[in-house]
């Protein structure tokens, strides 16, 4: 009999397999296995009267997966449960070996990384299941059951809203929030003054040592009004700084800095560094490229530090060696494993280009240079700070040259690094440097920006709220409820995402905040440490939470849907006008029993073919007059686009072309048409 090794993915099971050779069996069970019933009180699948007892079923269409591992196991005469290096791969190996009737001939392996050396040493090293670590996703599970089943219920019935979610609703808050603070904000007025010089500009900075502030061109003219053209050189001050190379990534830089840089959404970057890990066949082997990538944690094995800094020396020069970077911790930072890095810094990304897609090798390399450039020296600059002074006013301006490139010889792909070189003020004879001339220029203060998805998946770290693997979710999520639309690649709520955030506000804003999610995820670590009872918190929330829920179900006033005078032609029921994710629309009021939508008999002109269905791009209106262009079978497909599709594909990806601007642009690559 053959000992059997489960884990999660078929791509994974068939690497692993060809490493551990013929005593070995390596199957997959596709994920989760099963999932909290919809069974009991207001279908949680969970018994909150007897210690919040979960009730497991399988997950649909997972039967014959069971079946067949249940007979694998059966057949051996070991198992080994190697999910995932997290908490949800700790539970699914639990679901396993509960699900499968699993006894004591069992081990729980982990793997940071799918290479053979790792994986033979980690079956050399095996261990018994987490059961706090368990206890800690299942307490997760359990919270994001009760609080997404209640307040979704809640929001269908009396906004129209299609769900909300522990940490989902606290992301959309953020965005209403931020929207919210654009549209009162007033801007201020502001001048700056500015002497061009032959080879450079100086900025006013100072009257008399005190910082000094410009709020009108009054001011503005009475300053010039006491300057003339010719400045003392007050100082010239050299000094050497050092610019330092970032750590490795985890999760949440990796999704943001290829966002940035390489133009991927975050649960694209997922997906492909999901086939990075998982086994890429490479000729001679199938090896996994990268290390696990759901993690929080910066830090670098011992064996990936000499085997680099080796690396380093003998392409670079002894010179180029730089420290372990250790990223700032924070304060929910699990650390359970390394930050994402390629396996071995010999496998350069240009050797393993031809065994990739172009997406993965985009991705691939960025994550390289980012690990191999973390190890490398510092940038050395020499930054030169002149004062120059003119009847009281002092103007300063700033240049630096690289005196010593550092990691941003392989680095400046992703940060760029120009000199500013100013004239060698030491050999003027006179200290007195004349300007070309004095100019003034009229700003305005500016609000903060709407969150793009990588600043948002920024904020939502610093606050606390979510975790590695959720982040890509939760911005899929509020996406597809309609709750915003990404315009520019920024967000904007709709009116259904600001009704339901105002709502949640008015009856939850004690539960529904960052400060409470930041909590509860301690909470959830502490379990994990068994250093909290689970149970209790469950307890302490639902008893909270739940009159909260019964007050709103009955104060909330339920948004009425009004009435157009006609009748459906299927039921005979009113139709009524309803808010959709792309402006109103006329429906039965029998929804969602029946679900008759009254076509606008409207001329339209079909752009484009749909890239998501059979339908037809076509030009639409917003509720507030906006064009925008959407699916002709909406709402059973949700496209939308701000930007006119010209009815064109991209030559690189096949995604539509659109006009943006004075260009045509691809929607979803960098391809720009000439």
């Amino acid at each position: 009999m053959k000992k059997l090794v489960i884990v999660e993915s078929p791509a994974k099971s068939k690497t692993i397999e060809k490493y551990l050779g013929s005593d070995y069996k390596v199957v997959s069970s596709k994920g989760h296995i099963r999932d909290l019933a919809t069974s009991g009180k207001f279908g949680l699948g969970v018994d909150v009267e007897n210690d919040f007892t979960p009730s497991y079923v399988p997950i649909k269409g997972k039967s014959k997966d069971i079946n067949a591992l249940k007979k694998d196991v059966k057949n051996s005469e070991y198992v080994y449960l190697a999910t995932d290096p997290d908490r949800e791969g700790e539970a699914i190996s639990w679901h396993l070996k509960d699900t499968l009737d699993i006894e004591d001939n069992y081990s729980r392996v982990v793997f940071n990384e799918i290479t053979k050396d790792v994986v033979l040493d980690a079956i050399n090293h095996p261990r018994k299941i987490d059961e706090d670590l368990v206890r800690s996703q299942e307490t997760r599970r359990i919270l994001d059951r009760i609080i997404g089943f209640r307040l979704s219920k809640l929001m269908q019935s009396k906004t129209g809203g299609k769900s909300a979610g522990r940490v989902q609703s606290v992301a959309l808050k953020l965005i209403v929030d931020r929207e919210r603070e654009i549209e009162k904000f007033i801007p201020e007025e502001y001048w700056s003054i500015t002497a061009d010089f032959k080879d450079f500009k100086a900025d006013l900075e100072k009257y008399h040592g005190k910082k000094i502030e410009i709020k009108n061109e009054f001011e503005a003219n009475e300053i010039l009004s006491k300057l003339s053209n010719a400045f003392s050189l007050e100082d010239v001050r050299e000094k050497e700084t050092k610019r330092s190379a970032q750590p490795v990534f985890k999760t949440s830089t990796l999704q943001r800095m290829a966002a940035n840089k390489i133009n991927f959404a975050p649960s694209k970057t997922m997906r492909v560094a999901q086939k990075l890990y998982e086994g890429i066949d490479i000729g001679s082997e199938t090896v996994g490229l990268i290390t696990y990538m759901r993690t929080d944690s910066e830090r670098v094995s011992n064996e990936f530090v000499h085997q680099t800094m080796d690396y380093i020396k003998k392409n670079f020069g002894e010179e180029y060696i730089g420290s372990i970077k250790v990223g700032k911790k924070d304060k929910n930072m699990q650390d359970a494993h390394e930050g994402i890095r390629p396996t071995s810094i010999y496998r350069t990304p240009e050797s393993m280009k031809k065994y990739l897609t172009p997406e993965e090798y985009k991705l691939y390399n960025l994550i390289y240079v980012r690990a191999l450039s973390s190890l490398m020296a510092n940038a050395l600059l020499l930054t030169t700070t002149v004062l120059l002074e003119n009847n009281g006013y002092l103007f300063k301006t700033t240049g630096s040259i690289l005196k010593f490139e550092g990691y941003l010889k392989i680095y400046q792909e992703f940060e760029s690094l120009e000199d500013t070189i100013l004239p060698d003020f030491k050999s003027y004879k006179s200290k007195t440097i004349v300007a070309d001339k004095i100019e003034k220029e009229q700003h305005f203060t500016k609000p903060l920006p709407r969150f793009t998805e990588s600043s948002l998946i920024k904020e939502m770290e610093n606050l606390g709220i979510g975790r590695p693997s959720t982040y890509s979710t939760i911005l899929t999520t509020i996406k597809e409820r309609g709750y915003v639309l990404l315009e520019d690649k920024k967000f904007m709520p709709t009116t259904i995402g600001v009704e339901t955030t105002d709502k949640l506000q008015e009856f939850f804003s004690d539960i529904v905040n960052v400060e409470c999610t930041s909590a509860m995820e301690n909470d959830l670590d502490l379990i994990a440490e068994n250093k909290q009872d689970n149970i209790q918190l469950l307890k302490d929330f639902y008893g909270k939470f739940e009159p909260m829920v019964e007050g709103a179900f009955e104060k909330m006033e339920k948004k009425e849907a009004e009435k157009t005078g006609e009748t459906c032609p299927e039921c005979g029921s009113d139709l009524v006008i309803r808010n959709g994710r792309f402006g109103t629309f006329t429906a039965c009021s029998n929804y969602p029993t029946c679900k008759y939508i009254k076509k606008e008999e409207k001329e339209t002109i079909e752009l484009a073919d749909c890239p998501k269905c059979s339908g037809k791009i076509i030009e639409k209106r917003t509720r507030k007059g906006k064009n925008f262009y959407g699916c002709s079978n909406y709402p059973k497909c949700d496209f939308a686009s701000w930007y006119k599709p010209t009815g064109e594909k991209c030559p690189q990806c096949e995604s539509l072309l659109v006009e943006k601007k004075d260009k045509i642009v691809c929607s979803n690559c960098e391809y720009e048409k000439e």
